[in-house]
């Protein structure tokens, strides 16, 4: 039995989960929006690591194709 593709409403609800329910705190703006598969990164985190982290979060979400990620890093400032 095929799997039945991905829904962009079901998509963006399991992105905007995986970053809200994330154990590394990656601060209030990020967000993630997504068209046909493509997730686009957005918004500030205050680490590389966390900008890592917000990528691989994303990467084995079913539906996800490709992502691009402009998180913008602000180091010593609380991205919140």
């Amino acid at each position: 039995m095929p799997f039945a593709p991905v829904t962009t409403n079901e998509l963006q609800s399991r992105i905007n989960h995986a970053l809200k329910d994330s154990p590394h705190y990656l601060g209030e703006e990020v967000m993630g929006t997504n068209e046909q598969g493509v997730v686009v990164l957005q918004g500030r985190v205050e680490t590389f690591y966390h900008k890592q982290v917000a990528q691989e979060l994303l990467r084995k979400l079913d539906g996800v194709e490709r992502i691009v990620n402009l998180l913008e890093v602000h180091w010593g400032q609380n991205a919140r």
